[in-house]
């Protein structure tokens, strides 16, 4: 058990174990025993693939309980409903929602670049008033369970649900909207960079920039990030500082997940 818990996620009533450090057997006898321990719980599931690029669903193996992949999971006094098999979720990152959340401002208008099943976007609808929030994801199945959760969780007409690649939903209808996008995928948080720029206001705003990165002991991650966005940026020909970075989490061996919230004081007119 101690080789699983160290990455144990409960999504719902479904736990998700990595199993890397167990054979079949093992893997199998820890789930039950989750199950056991965990009297709520019921399934418990391992990845067996990674996490797939562009609508970022991923393998599951079911190791013991009922043969169920939908779920509903409750965070910061919302509620969403998931298909943990087609659409990404991590609840690793209620912390960072809740953050996010507490940093809008009444009246601000927000693009979600990479939204999922909305669970950033309808908590900063239920946190802060006056807000509108333009929530954008790839995966029809990620925006078709974001409807409903911008519907059971009442915020309709404050959360707008898109579907389609982020860069060519704010070239179509967000340029020069958004006091505040965020980037929640790592993979492309550089690559995309362009597009998040052409959504803030010509004034600027904020960039809430995440990003995976490997870096040795002796080497500070978020400073890293640090470098390798302000490549980016400033070949961009942007005016911008990082007024703060953490570590969200470890992803494996020196691996790890970090956000950096960018200032922007000003958009050039090329974007």
């Amino acid at each position: 058990m101690s080789k699983v818990y160290s990455a144990f996620d409960i999504v719902g009533d479904v736990a998700i174990i990595k199993t890397n450090q167990l054979n079949p057997e093992e893997a199998k006898a820890a789930a039950k025993k989750i199950l056991a321990i965990h009297k709520n719980m019921k399934a418990v599931y391992t990845q067996s693939g990674a996490i797939k690029s562009g609508f970022r669903d991923r393998e599951l193996k079911l190791l013991a309980g009922e043969e169920k992949s939908t779920v509903v999971h409750t965070e910061s006094g919302c509620t969403f409903r998931v298909d943990i098999a087609k659409c990404y979720f991590s609840p690793r990152l209620s912390c960072e929602r809740t953050r996010i959340a507490k940093l809008v401002q009444a009246g601000e208008v927000v693009v979600n670049m990479f939204a999922g099943v909305g669970c950033f976007s309808i908590i900063i609808a239920k946190t802060v008033p006056q807000v509108k929030v333009y929530s954008i994801d790839v995966n029809p199945s990620a925006f078709e369970f974001m409807v409903e959760n911008v519907r059971k969780n009442r915020v309709y007409g404050i959360v707008q649900p898109l579907v389609g690649d982020a860069k060519t939903v704010i070239e179509a209808q967000l340029m020069g909207l958004a006091d505040r996008v965020l980037m929640p995928l790592p993979e492309l948080a550089l690559q995309y960079l362009p597009s998040a720029l052409m959504a803030l206001k010509p004034r600027g705003g904020w960039i809430h920039f995440h990003y995976f990165l490997h870096a040795t002991p002796t080497e500070d991650p978020v400073e890293k990030t640090k470098e390798q966005a302000a490549a980016r940026l400033d070949s961009l020909g942007v005016k911008y500082v990082f007024d703060y970075g953490r570590v969200i989490r470890s992803t494996g061996p020196y691996w790890w997940h970090i956000v950096l919230d960018v200032k922007v004081s000003g958009v050039p007119s090329k974007f």
